[in-house]
């Protein structure tokens, strides 16, 4: 049987594939080599991955995830893939752009985004990732993710920026202080992952016009860094995966003709297309 993996730093998409195409979802949380060890992750995955497989015989993995971004670090996620299946044959581990492309484009051409818990681009030419901006993660880039949204909320929210109603919506509903917000930003692991959580509240208001301007300058911020720095901007359009490109995809479609580029798809999560890019191989 075949698994395939679409990691982000917040949760992991699997999908459980068996010899007939018939393929299984099961969720666990997400992974983050740069943030976590082999045993780590080789702990979440024997409590949240293995019960759900019911014994399976798991002969290949592909794994694509956040920051597996070559093999200075892929190996930590593989060992881990290994400890827990150690009668896998293949264990093949890819960064999450890689996925992206492959799911939104197949064999095609084109540039694709990926907008969820953290933000990326990249060119690809149908085969391979030919061109990207080098992401620097969540506290120097990410411009454009749920973590940055949510860090551009909350400090709207502490430097007194937001209109008095959303600031009193956001105090009933997280009656967040000082000290609990320094603790999750600076002491705590994985703060990309505690930001995106605020995201909900931008849903919940996302009509407001201090949250309409909040997410459109996050958007095209995100493609004036990164994808207008393409030459093949001007000619391909642009593909997106990710929550965030879901949930908010009226004020990001907003932005890419703001900037002057052409939309694409947006899709939610890759995990299916992947499934078919697999069984086609």
């Amino acid at each position: 049987m075949l698994l395939i993996a679409d990691s982000g730093s917040t949760k992991t998409d699997w999908r459980l594939v068996a010899a007939d195409g018939q393929a299984r979802a099961i969720h666990t949380d997400g992974f983050n080599p740069y943030y976590q060890t082999t045993q780590q992750i080789a702990d979440v995955l024997q409590t949240q991955l293995l019960p759900h497989l019911n014994d399976a015989a798991v002969t290949s993995v592909f794994f694509y995830g956040t920051g597996c971004t070559g093999a200075t670090v892929n190996y930590i996620v593989a060992d881990a893939l290994r400890i827990v299946l150690p009668e896998l044959q293949t264990i093949d581990v890819n960064s999450d752009m890689l996925g992206a492309a492959r799911a939104a484009l197949g064999h095609k051409p084109g540039i694709v985004c990926i907008l969820g818990t953290g933000a990326n681009a990249c060119c690809y030419d149908g085969n391979q990732l030919t061109r990207g901006i080098q992401s620097l993660g969540f506290w120097l880039g990410d411009e454009g993710s749920g973590g940055y949204l949510g860090k551009t909320l909350v400090r709207d929210f502490f430097q007194e920026r937001l209109p008095t109603d959303l600031h009193a919506a956001f105090l009933n509903r997280y009656a967040l202080d000082r000290p609990t917000l320094l603790e999750n930003a600076y002491q705590k692991p994985f703060p990309n992952r505690y930001f995106a959580s605020f995201t909900p509240f931008l849903s919940e208001n996302i009509l407001h016009p201090h949250v309409v301007g909040l997410l459109t300058n996050a958007f095209e911020l995100f493609l004036t860094t990164y994808v207008k720095r393409f030459p093949e901007s001007g000619q391909w359009p642009v593909h997106f995966v990710g929550s965030i490109a879901y949930y908010f995809s009226q004020s990001l479609r907003q932005a890419v003709q703001r900037v002057g580029l052409t939309m694409g798809q947006i899709s939610k999560a890759p995990a299916d297309q992947l499934v078919v890019f697999h069984k086609d191989e």
